[in-house]
């Protein structure tokens, strides 16, 4: 479950980001750790994220959220980058990991699974295309729960 202070700090992380040439792709706030852990995962869309900007966007970011003091009591800030293993969910996205495996899961069989493996073609307004050992097919979007990168391959 989402902590009800994610959406205030993902509205004050983004800019801060933004403005450093980086996106705000996840933010988790757990608090059953202590002191509790605020980390935020964040993309350079340029090049790999690195080290660099994720320091840049801790200092950037670590007076914003101390000046709008919505985190009550110490917490640890982490900032990370996703790394490979993560949901696609924007069309960048799915431009961005054209060619890349994936895993399709769906809500509900279709032609008989709800799992699929295969290399991203694209997606359009109606399905996610995939290519399986050479063969091109199309997902319905409304079916699908999620679509992620597929670290094993």
């Amino acid at each position: 479950m989402t902590h009800p202070l994610v959406p205030q700090i993902t509205e004050l992380a983004s800019p801060v980001a933004t403005e450093l040439g980086l996106e705000v792709v996840g933010v988790v706030f757990q608090t059953n750790q202590s002191p509790p852990v605020l980390r935020i995962d964040i993309r350079n869309p340029e090049r790999d994220t690195g080290l660099d900007d994720c320091e840049r966007m801790s200092r950037a970011l670590e007076p914003c959220l101390d000046e709008a003091d919505i985190i009550p009591g110490a917490y640890d800030l982490q900032i990370s980058s996703p790394g490979i293993s993560r949901e696609l969910t924007s069309d960048k996205e799915f431009i961005s990991f054209k060619g890349f495996p994936v895993i399709v899961s769906t809500n509900e069989p279709y032609d008989g699974q709800k799992e699929w493996r295969g290399q991203l073609i694209r997606r359009d307004e109606t399905k996610v295309y995939l290519n399986q050992k050479g063969r091109s097919f199309g997902i319905p979007r409304p079916l699908i729960f999620r679509v992620l990168l597929d670290e094993g391959q």
